[in-house]
């Protein structure tokens, strides 16, 4: 189904979507959203494209294959949970806390932000694996 109007407000939202989804991803460290929700997103913004333009197009603008991404998301989500156990703060899946001080602005990031980055990375590349997956099946 390429239509015109789904052509149009697929290029537009594409970017939108993508931006959104970090957003999403990041607020969610502290209030709903989060690694998955955000990897819905940036993954829907593919598939919206793949819909309106073919796979083919889509597969041109990604920056690797989904799984890349997959392998690199479960990677990061093993790294933070062994975090914990490497730095001698606690046992496995403990969140580790750093502070960074600038000029005033005080920065707080910790192993949770780095295991929800590997649930987006696997949530997106599932997701476009599996949807470019049926999309390209010969019915």
């Amino acid at each position: 189904m390429e239509t015109e109007i789904l052509k149009i407000a697929a290029k537009h939202l594409k970017p939108f979507l993508l931006i959104l989804s970090l957003f999403v991803f990041y607020r969610g460290h502290n209030e709903p959203g989060g690694g998955f929700i955000g990897g819905l997103m940036a993954g829907m913004a593919l598939v919206l494209y793949a819909g309106a333009f073919g796979v083919e197009e889509a597969k041109k603008l990604r920056l690797a294959k989904p799984l890349f991404f997959i392998g690199l998301g479960f990677g990061l989500a093993l790294i933070s949970s062994l975090l914990g156990l490497l730095v001698g703060q606690g046992g496995f899946m403990t969140a580790v806390w750093n502070q960074w001080q600038f000029a005033g602005f005080s920065l707080k990031l910790g192993s949770p932000l780095l295991f929800d980055l590997g649930v987006y990375f696997v949530v997106a590349g599932m997701l476009v694996k599996v949807i470019f997956s049926v999309m390209e099946e010969d019915v």
